[in-house]
């Protein structure tokens, strides 16, 4: 992300987002993920996390980003792991 080649998207729910999130990721819930694909850009990669390893709606943001033509990944981690290691 530093060098500008992918783009970070929190896939939770609004309300949860603005509680808190990983600095710099951009808040698209996954409802409304597919209106917004067009604010993505295709040439990096989005990489997509929700509220853990074991939330299933970063699984979905990957795969509907790569069924619509764009690189993506899934962070293995997700918020409550990225505050653990804040402290």
């Amino acid at each position: 992300m530093k060098d500008g080649s992918a783009v970070l998207i929190d896939v939770r729910p609004v309300d949860e987002y603005e509680y808190g999130h990983i600095p710099n990721s951009i808040s698209i819930p996954i409802s409304k993920l597919e209106q917004k694909l067009h604010s993505l850009p295709k040439d990096k990669e989005i990489i997509a996390y929700c509220r853990g390893p074991y939330c299933v709606f970063a699984t979905e943001a990957v795969e509907i980003l790569i069924s619509n033509g764009y690189k993506a990944l899934l962070l293995d981690a997700g918020i409550n792991e990225w505050k653990q290691m804040e402290y």
